[in-house]
């Protein structure tokens, strides 16, 4: 999971904590001192960014030696120790805070992940992750979303095709009245079969709306903060007269209304929560 993008993003870390001039390590550790320090963690969860710390203290210290108990997509346990560093201290005791970091928000996010997947484990429903991500970390917040068990939506706008809200009112298909401009529709739909691969998906913001942008086909249709009974009456809909439409559910969706959700027959659910605001999960390094 080391890629280029991941390797600016810890570079841009380890700049941002001036490592190299750490004054309290600098002055109170000897320069050439060796030890060991374990990885632990403080709660249970799923664990994610196993190589990211090996990457953040072998960049410090070539030396270092980083031995994992757990793999990424493991669960730990409270108190459980996950990782043991070997090295110079002075290393060690640098790289601990951005390490942590990295390690605590990504197994966050796996964990967050998890635990919306667990609740829905007796559907066939996906669980979906957003561009709702923390700016210029995306790529390791996707990934620890597929660690959880997750899937990712689009990475990047040039990455698929969701015609918003937005898109649909800044284009006259849908009025202010919320009444759908058909002509415009297909002439939209035409124009995205012909110049792109991508399945279309259209969201919709509620029941009259999705009975008119169905007539056109579309791949997927978003249907963004629907009551339960509108999300029966849409998937009952689909089933008889547009099978092939597969139906994602968003908007408001938490751990403890997803059950409910998922139990209406959608295919899949995308929820900006798992990235935009997880819980950290808490790790603490300490000398052995």
């Amino acid at each position: 999971m080391i890629t280029n993008k991941t390797k600016q993003i810890i570079q841009i870390a380890l700049s941002e904590d001036k490592v190299s001039r750490d004054k309290t390590t600098n002055l109170v550790m000897p320069a050439k001192e060796k030890g060991k320090a374990a990885i632990i963690a403080k709660q249970k969860g799923i664990l994610c960014g196993a190589e990211v710390v090996r990457f953040i203290f072998k960049k410090i210290d070539k030396e270092a030696r980083i031995k994992f108990f757990a793999k990424d997509a493991d669960s730990v346990g409270k108190n459980q120790r996950v990782a043991v560093i070997s090295g110079n201290l002075q290393t060690i005791l640098k790289a601990e805070r951005v390490a942590l970091n990295f390690l605590s928000l990504l197994s966050g996010v796996a964990t967050a992940t998890r635990l919306l997947i667990n609740k829905v484990k007796k559907t066939k429903v996906v669980i979906k992750d957003t561009r709702k991500t923390t700016p210029g970390l995306r790529e390791l917040e996707k990934y620890a979303v597929s660690i959880g068990g997750g899937k990712n939506h689009r990475c990047n706008l040039a990455e698929g095709i969701i015609v918003k809200d937005n898109h649909l009112k800044a284009a006259a298909i849908v009025s202010k009245k919320n009444e759908v401009n058909h002509k415009r529709l297909e002439s939209a739909m035409k124009n995205l079969r012909k110049k792109t691969k991508f399945p279309i998906e259209i969201e919709v913001e509620n029941f009259k709306e999705f009975l008119e942008v169905a007539r056109h086909h579309p791949d997927i249709i978003m249907l963004d903060n629907f009551s339960k009974n509108n999300l029966i009456k849409a998937v009952n809909h689909r089933n008889q007269y547009f099978p092939k439409i597969e139906i994602e559910a968003s908007g408001g969706i938490s751990l403890e209304n997803i059950e409910r959700v998922a139990s209406t027959g959608v295919d899949s659910i995308s929820i900006g929560s798992i990235t935009h605001s997880p819980n950290a999960l808490d790790f603490s390094l300490e000398i052995d």
